[in-house]
């Protein structure tokens, strides 16, 4: 058995963080590395002190028959990526690399395809974190370098570029 990657090594850390999402949609993790050096840690579930969907046993977006990618307002869950992000300092992350995965709760395959929301793009963004790698499989993954997200600017449609 060879030696596993290191992206893959984050990411497998991503997943088993996943694990601890309380999300009846989907469970994400996620991790901040930078120097190779985990800094945060983040997964999928209500904010501090409120139940969570799991403890309920409903989930008002699907109860509404909300498609996902669509109406996050109406959640309970802070996203992992957000997370991650509250529990590091800006310092921590600038230049750092944000590793995720996704996981189907009912089944618990991965859900590959998976991608940040335009919130938490926009918190990656302004933390400064240059890469996001996204676990496809469980030995591969796509990279989004964090620029081109900046650049392909999905807030203001139509909007000219300044």
């Amino acid at each position: 058995m060879g030696r596993i990657d290191k992206e893959n090594y984050y990411l497998d850390i991503a997943e088993t963080v996943a694990e601890r999402s309380t999300c009846l949609r989907r469970c994400y993790g996620a991790i901040i590395v930078k120097s190779d050096e985990i800094i945060a840690t983040g997964y999928n579930g209500a904010p501090r002190g409120r139940k969570n969907c799991v403890d309920l046993d409903y989930c008002a977006r699907e109860a509404m028959k909300i498609p996902s990618g669509e109406r996050y307002e109406l959640c309970r869950s802070v996203h992992a990526e957000a997370n991650a992000i509250i529990s590091a300092a800006r310092s921590e992350t600038i230049g750092a690399t944000l590793y995720m995965a996704c996981k189907d709760p009912a089944t618990g395959e991965l859900i590959s395809g998976s991608t940040s929301c335009s919130m938490c793009r926009r918190f990656i963004i302004n933390a400064g974190i240059s890469r996001v790698v996204i676990r496809e499989t469980r030995r591969e993954y796509s990279v989004v370098h964090v620029e081109d997200w900046v650049w392909e600017d999905d807030s203001v449609s139509g909007a000219p570029r300044t």
